[in-house]
C-alpha cells in the first residue's frame, strides 16, 4: 500500500519528503496518556509517524478535564486508550496502532519492550514503574525521552531538554536521579525534559496511594501540554536527524 503523504504537505515544506518516509518507517510506544502524554501521542501522530504503541490503563475522572486531551463531560469512566485510539485513527487512518489498556506494573516491563520500538516517550507520573519502564529502556539502548514534573507549576518558558545529570530544581527528577545511582548505577544517558521552575508547595495533595502514587501536585490546562509538546519535539527530531 502506498502512503498516502498530501496531508502532510505543510510538513513536508519544512522538513522534506525524505524524513516524512523515515517517519512513516518508524514506531514511536508513548506510555501514559495524561495530560503529558496524551498531547505527546497527538502531536507523534500529527507529525506522519507510521506505527505507534500507546498504554494506559485508566478512565477518564472529572479531576482529568483541566489538562488531558481525552477528559470531556460526556466520556467519564471510559478508557482513556481506547478515547485516544480512535481520535489517532481519525487523524491518520492509515496509523497502524497498538493500544494496551493497562496500568504498568514492573513484571509486564520487560515484555512490552520486546516489541522493540524506534523511540519510547515516558509520560508515567508514578515512582515505580516509571523507573522500571527507564532502567529496562536503558539496558535495552531504546532510545527514550522521559518527561520529569509538570505538577505544580505555570511557566512553560522553564521547560529544558537535558541528560537526567543536568536536571535541577525539580523534586521528581531529583528523586528519579537518586534511585537510578543507587539501586542501577545509573548516572547519565537519560534523556529528560524537566522544568527548574519551583512547584507551588501549598498545592500538593495526599493520593489514596493507588498505581504507586502516594501524592499529586496542582496543574494549570497548559504546562503538561507544553511538557507533551516538547517529548515529541525531542523523538521527531532525533528520528529525522534534525537540529
Amino acid at each position: 500500500m502506498t502512503t498516502d503523504f498530501s496531508w502532510l504537505s505543510r510538513t513536508e515544506l519544512l522538513i522534506g519528503k525524505t524524513a516524512l518516509k523515515t517517519l512513516a518507517k518508524s514506531h514511536v510506544m508513548i506510555v501514559g496518556l495524561g495530560g503529558v502524554g496524551s498531547f505527546a501521542a497527538e502531536f507523534i501522530c500529527r507529525a506522519g509517524i507510521g506505527k505507534m504503541t500507546i498504554i494506559d490503563g485508566d478512565v477518564v475522572d472529572s479531576t482529568n478535564r483541566n489538562r488531558q486531551l481525552p477528559a470531556f463531560a460526556t466520556n467519564l469512566g471510559q478508557s482513556k486508550a481506547l478515547i485516544m485510539a480512535e481520535r489517532l485513527k481519525a487523524i491518520n487512518p492509515e496509523l497502524e496502532l497498538n493500544v494496551i489498556q493497562s496500568f504498568i506494573n514492573p513484571e509486564m516491563v520487560n515484555d512490552l519492550l520486546m516489541i522493540a520500538p524506534t523511540y519510547l516517550i515516558d509520560a508515567i507520573d508514578s515512582i515505580t514503574p516509571k523507573l522500571t519502564f527507564i532502567t529496562k529502556a536503558y539496558e535495552l539502548k531504546i532510545p527514550m525521552v522521559s518527561s520529569m514534573g509538570a505538577g505544580g507549576k505555570l511557566d512553560p518558558t522553564q521547560l529544558q531538554i537535558a541528560d537526567i545529570s543536568k536536571t535541577h530544581h525539580c523534586v521528581f527528577a531529583q528523586q528519579i536521579r537518586k534511585v537510578l545511582k543507587r539501586n542501577y548505577n545509573i548516572y547519565t544517558g537519560i534523556k529528560c525534559v524537566f522544568s527548574p521552575e519551583v512547584p507551588k508547595k501549598e498545592s500538593l495533595i495526599m493520593t489514596d496511594g493507588n498505581n504507586y502514587k502516594k501524592s499529586a501536585y496542582g496543574t494549570i490546562s497548559y504546562l503538561p501540554a507544553v511538557f507533551g509538546a516538547v517529548c515529541a519535539s525531542v523523538v521527531i527530531k532525533d528520528l529525522i536527524g534534525g537540529e
